[in-house]
């Protein structure tokens, strides 16, 4: 028999909660509504703050990928400033080699004369003593004056002289030559240093180029994606400012609607005529609005609720106030089925049903009830404000 009851109950409650949704009765009065906006504003608020360390994120990007352009543009400058003395140096050692190749061509020859010089010396020195020694000695004696003998005394003796001094001459060049090349291979061998060294540095400076690129490039694609990521916040932020326009505007109406209801048309308590079932309707909807608030608290839950059902712009049931669309939470959540299904109702939510239904109240002609919210005034009982 009760499972029946029930089942009516919630039939005619969806029935007479599309009867009342015409636009004559706008009033979407929820206790969630301020829930929602400190919601939305601290979503939005946590939003703005991702935003503004996107945005600081962002400028370290900017910053560090302009700080390692400039070092690109020192290493790219040093770069050429290497390569130039590179080539510098490798066109000294090309002209070097040159000199070593002519001075060792010089110092051959010097070789070959000074060889030949000895050579033609030997044979000289051969000849006479192959000669006989009396040859010489005949020339002298030979001669048929004494000036004639003089002359040709100094004869042999210059031709000895000038074969030790073409000798000496020719040994000379050629230490002097050798000594050149000597030179010439030392400064080659320092240009040959500071090549290696050049070309290090090059390397070295054309891998800090490469790694800067990378680096660069890195820094290009994390502020590619930083901008993404603020540009989504934006967009967050931007939904959010709506949503809470939207929300402000509603509570705007909530409250204007409960002044519009305090001054509307009121039915005595004795010329409503309560349905069966109301009386069990009603209790679970305060034990699922106000089961763990005192007594007071579920009273004050019950009062709005009779207050509704007497006020000319609600409907002027229990039923069709409880199911009016958007009015109570525990019945867009589900809640409310729940705790109907299970009686879960208490003794007192019962008892503060009973008194309401008679007509007491502790909230005057109250017809809304939140948590309090800033610059609303009400009655305040328990974690609700009543007005």
């Amino acid at each position: 028999m009760k499972r029946l009851q029930k089942t009516a109950v919630l039939l005619a409650a969806v029935i007479l909660a599309g009867a009342f949704s015409s636009d004559d009765i706008k009033v979407e009065a929820t206790s969630s509504t301020w829930q929602q906006i400190q919601q939305e504003q601290q979503e939005k608020n946590n939003l703005q703050n991702q935003l503004n360390q996107e945005n600081d994120n962002l400028e370290n990007l900017k910053g560090e990928q302009n700080s390692l352009k400039g070092q690109l543009n020192n290493l790219n400058g040093q770069l050429t400033e290497v390569s130039n003395n590179l080539a510098d140096l490798e066109q000294q050692i090309a002209d070097k080699e040159q000199e070593i190749a002519d001075t060792q061509a010089s110092l051959e020859e010097a070789k070959e004369t000074e060889a030949w010089q000895y050579e033609c010396m030997v044979i000289r020195v051969r000849d006479m003593y192959e000669r006989n020694e009396t040859s010489y000695i005949n020339a002298l004696l030979s001669a048929q004056s004494f000036d004639k003998l003089l002359n040709a005394a100094d004869f042999f003796e210059r031709i000895a002289a000038y074969d030790q001094k073409k000798l000496k001459e020719f040994e000379e060049n050629r230490r002097l030559i050798e000594e050149e090349e000597a030179r010439l291979q030392t400064e080659k061998a320092e240009l040959d240093q500071l090549k290696v060294a050049a070309e290090a540095e090059k390397s070295k400076v054309s891998g800090l180029i490469s790694q800067t690129s990378n680096n660069i490039a890195k820094y290009a694609g994390d502020i590619s994606a930083a901008e993404q990521r603020a540009l989504e916040y934006e967009a967050e932020i931007k939904q959010k400012e709506e949503n809470l326009e939207t929300l402000r505007k509603k509570l705007a109406e909530e409250i204007a609607m409960s002044q519009k209801a305090a001054n509307a048309t009121w039915r005595d308590i004795s010329d409503i005529s309560f349905e069966e079932g109301d009386r069990y309707l009603l209790a679970n909807l305060i034990y699922c609005e106000a089961g763990g608030e005192s007594y007071d608290g579920q009273l004050a839950v019950a009062s709005v609720v009779i207050n509704r059902v007497r006020s000319s712009i609600y409907p002027n049931t229990v039923v069709g106030v409880i199911y009016q669309s958007k009015q109570f939470s525990p019945v867009a959540s589900g809640r409310l089925e729940l705790a109907l299904a299970a009686n879960k109702a208490t003794s007192r939510c019962y008892q503060a049903a009973d008194e309401a239904m008679s007509g007491v109240t502790n909230v005057g002609n109250c017809v809304y009830f939140r948590t309090p919210v800033e610059g609303l005034t009400g009655i305040n009982i328990g974690g609700h404000v009543f007005y």
